[in-house]
């Protein structure tokens, strides 16, 4: 759960570089990928 904790925060900020420097697409994908992290951390939470 540490791993994906740390990947999740790891897109989170990368994503908001990409918004910063107006990276859209690179932003959009960073975000996917966070909700991807998310959904997986809910998961390992629940079980």
């Amino acid at each position: 759960m540490q791993v994906l904790l740390e990947n999740y925060e790891t897109k989170k900020n990368s994503a908001l570089n990409f918004m910063k420097n107006g990276q859209l697409n690179a932003y959009f994908e960073a975000l996917v990928e966070m909700n991807n992290y998310k959904k997986l951390l809910f998961t390992v939470c629940a079980n």
